[in-house]
């Protein structure tokens, strides 16, 4: 059983195709206005679409055979940035408004939502209005709301983004928790989200999904230049050149390979900003990838500074920043071992 889309939205110019496995949870990862929203609000019905949406072989969607099923009939629930809880209803009744909904006596779907209140820890708050909770509590109702219907197909959309940074690490251990084997379609802007949350990843750009894989391949091992910056990686194309990366001005990056690497082939090159050292001349003994390259901006990153140039990143100290004089239009020799440069056909994207 699964969720398998075809979703296209002309006047947004997204076009998407995804299988989400039963139990499986799919973070959906892009820049500000790549569509990721759009294929959330396709998948619940809230935006009419062409092509197919089927759910557990039931077609919900179906602009061929003009089949459309309504966002209430459809057994996906979304749960959205804000809370979006009803102010004139309490916590119990905002959670017992779906079961009810559907037709639950109301004892019944009060006793439904107390028991989803107990599951994300807001039984003592049961009598008091949304205007009365924190941010944090109030996503953990909007859970516990979008969970009582039992839906087969969760979608989130950026659940922690309007919370502080207290109250976003215990919601997302409580995400964690409840969307365990749970049909779920993630939209996130942090990594974090992803590493904890998802089985996969597809990244969209454009309205296009342009990599997708489990999660830990690509965070690792990124094919597009978001997910690369997603995760914090530098991502270099170029074909393969004696076992080596030629970049298009000609200059070669020397790395490992997962698999074998034919001459002439596309390939690309991922390097952890932290594996490359900043020199302002080339180095003796220097690692076999020497590198000249032109700073373009630096960044405050943690207790580091990342300096971006016109190649690759690397992660310095502050001290070293003040050493070398580092600034805007900075002339520099990026040196990085072979042995942190991984290399890795460009494949297309796969559905499976």
């Amino acid at each position: 059983m699964s969720l398998t889309a075809d979703v296209t939205v002309e006047h947004r110019d997204v076009d998407v195709e995804l299988v989400v496995q039963d139990g499986e949870t799919l973070a959906l990862l892009g820049p500000n206005g790549a569509g990721k929203s759009t294929v959330l609000a396709a998948l619940a019905g809230l935006v009419r679409s062409t092509g197919r949406v089927v759910l557990d072989d039931r077609v919900l969607s179906d602009s061929r055979g003009r089949s459309w099923v309504a966002p209430h009939d459809r057994s996906i629930a979304l749960l959205a940035q804000d809370a979006r809880l009803f102010p004139h209803l309490d916590v119990r009744d905002n959670v017992a408004f779906g079961p009810r909904s559907r037709g639950e006596s109301r004892e019944s779907s009060r006793t439904t939502a107390a028991s989803w209140l107990a599951e994300v820890g807001m039984t003592a708050y049961a009598n008091r209005r949304p205007h009365e909770l924190s941010g944090g509590q109030q996503q953990r109702v909007a859970i516990a709301r979008a969970l009582a219907t039992e839906p087969r197909v969760l979608l989130v959309d950026e659940p922690l983004s309007a919370l502080d940074v207290e109250a976003a690490p215990e919601i997302r251990d409580l995400l964690r928790r409840v969307l365990a084997d749970r049909t779920t379609v993630l939209v996130t802007h942090e990594v974090l989200d992803a590493a904890l949350l998802a089985d996969r990843v597809a990244v969209i750009d454009s309205g296009r999904i342009v990599d997708l894989g489990e999660t830990t391949r690509v965070l690792s091992r990124p094919r597009s230049d978001f997910g690369a910056r997603f995760a914090g990686l530098n991502l270099v194309r170029g074909t393969t050149s004696d076992g080596a990366l030629r970049m298009p001005g000609g200059r070669l990056l020397h790395g490992l390979a997962e698999s074998p690497l034919e001459d002439g082939q596309p390939v690309a090159a991922v390097v952890a900003p932290s594996a490359v050292s900043i020199h302002l001349a080339h180095p003796h003994g220097s690692p076999r990838n020497s590198l000249d390259a032109t700073v373009v901006e630096l960044e405050p990153h943690g207790h580091r500074v990342r300096v971006r140039t016109d190649l690759l990143s690397a992660d310095v100290t502050p001290a070293a920043v003040a050493e070398l004089g580092l600034h805007r239009g900075s002339r520099v020799v990026l040196a990085v071992k072979a042995t942190e440069v991984h290399l890795h056909p460009s494949r297309p994207v796969s559905l499976a």
